[in-house]
């Protein structure tokens, strides 16, 4: 009964998180389309070039990145949308204990969550899909007005855009999934309490998850070493360069319940010793799941946004090397326009990390009213609950984007250095090994900054306003 009820009925949709949700799959499915097209519609104004668009080991190039962006557009899509239906799984964790005392088993019971999974990812990743393609048409109608490019032809409706929608459905599926597996093992009688998050000294005990992550950051970081030596003689670098990227990017995920805690509650020391700002500095300890998967997203958003301002201004440092010390205007020009529109996709990401955040940050006060009530009930007022709050955000903010920058320049040096560290400028000059240092551009690393200093405090606006909009006595009676 409890399964054919929660079955006939679509009003689950309605609940707090699952709007945001389906958001994130369509932007993510967005983004992937417009990658896709993109880096699809710049092979063909390269290869329309008189002066390099006979050259096959550019068209090896554009090929093997175009397949790496979409690789990287579904690795965020995977990260952000389990993140985020992990946190809505945890806050129904009342409710599905409730269906299991009055007869819904466990595995129906996750099973149900499963397909309500699948449903939120085909709706966001259709929206995103429909969405992503006629931007890419506007886009692509602009770019050849703009500069003029009226020999170039490109299709954009193309049957590889349906990729990014068919795998962020199904990571949604798999998120939804993988995030009620710990829920549905919490006993009954433990769930009626509401939210359940591990605490900190149960985290510091898995040991299975901690080794694994220390040797995927190990493994992965060989391979990326490994990546650049390689891309001294071949292009094909980048794709062991690659894989030690999402290797070392998902041990570093993986671990986060262990490093972003402890590195939030340091952080939290430089904003003062008030009982506020300590209040604010533990919470990252007391549950490290909860931090971490918000401190995770904002990582990934600046490194990869990071990652490839570093890798475009790195790119022109190894071209001008093998030029042998100035790039050709023509060339120049085409790195430049490439760079700009690279950068406006790129940006989408952040817009992604904005929208998990304000999600995790929402969610993660509906599940403490109890706390939030408590606190006020034993004295604070509701400025210092919202400081509370928005203190948080602060650290949240710096810890990852501190953190982001620094993988971000590793990162985006990696890739160029690994792509086109034996790629000669001329097509038909010998190839050369040029290494060269880590390209770091000032305005756009500090519009970085900026960005996600900006779009942390606007997403913890709606949190700040939900931390005292419940009475106490409401608050502790649920």
């Amino acid at each position: 009964m409890p399964r054919a009820a929660a079955s006939g009925s679509h009003s689950w949709l309605r609940d707090r998180g699952m709007g945001a949700s389906i958001l994130v799959s369509a932007i993510s499915t967005a983004f992937g389309v417009v990658l896709i097209s993109a880096t699809g519609f710049i092979g063909a104004m390269l290869q329309a070039d008189p002066y390099i668009g006979g050259s096959g080991t550019l068209a090896a190039v554009i090929a093997m990145l175009a397949v790496l962006l979409v690789a990287v557009a579904v690795y965020v899509a995977s990260i952000v949308t389990a993140n985020t239906f992990s946190t809505v799984v945890a806050g129904r964790t009342r409710r599905i204990a409730l269906l299991r005392l009055i007869g819904a088993s466990a595995r129906s019971q996750r099973a149900e969550i499963a397909r309500q999974g699948l449903v939120v990812g085909i709706i966001g990743a259709f929206a995103g899909l429909v969405a992503g393609t006629a931007l890419s048409a506007a886009g692509v109608a602009l770019m050849t007005q703009l500069l003029g490019l009226s020999g170039v032809e490109y299709n954009v409706v193309q049957a590889v855009l349906l990729v990014p929608a068919a795998v962020v459905a199904l990571t949604t599926w798999a998120a939804a999934w993988a995030g009620s597996r710990r829920v549905l093992t919490v006993t009954p009688l433990q769930a009626l309490g509401g939210s359940v998050e591990a605490p900190h000294e149960r985290i510091a005990k898995r040991s299975g998850r901690n080794v694994t992550a220390l040797v995927l950051v190990i493994i992965g970081g060989g391979l990326l070493a490994l990546g650049i030596a390689a891309g001294l003689v071949s292009i094909f670098g980048i794709l062991i360069a690659f894989a030690g990227g999402i290797l070392s990017f998902t041990g570093i995920a993986l671990g986060a319940t262990l490093v972003m805690p402890p590195a939030l509650r340091l952080v939290g020391r430089a904003f003062g010793r008030t009982a506020v700002a300590r209040l604010a500095a533990e919470n990252a300890l007391r549950y490290p799941e909860r931090s971490s998967r918000m401190a995770i997203g904002v990582v990934m958003g600046v490194t990869l946004v990071t990652m490839f301002a570093v890798a475009l201004e790195s790119v022109k440092a190894v071209l001008t090397k093998s030029a042998g010390g100035e790039l050709p205007a023509e060339m120049t020009t085409i790195i430049d326009s490439f760079a700009a529109v690279m950068m406006a996709i790129v940006a989408v990401s952040a817009v992604i990390a904005a929208v998990g955040l304000v999600n995790l940050l929402t969610l993660g006060i509906v599940q403490r009213r109890r706390e939030l009530g408590l606190l006020r009930a034993l004295g604070l007022s509701n400025g210092q609950v919202r400081r509370v709050v928005l203190l948080e955000a602060a650290h949240l903010t710096v810890t990852a984007l501190v953190t982001g920058l620094v993988l971000g320049i590793a990162y985006g040096w990696a890739g160029a250095q690994s792509l086109l560290g034996s790629v000669p400028v001329d097509p038909d000059a010998p190839r050369i090994a040029n290494f060269v240092a880590p390209a770091v551009p000032l305005w756009p690393v500090l519009a970085i900054v900026v960005g996600t200093i900006v779009l942390t405090l606007v997403a913890a606006v709606v949190p700040t306003r939900l931390a005292t909009r419940v009475a106490p006595v409401e608050a502790l009676a649920e």
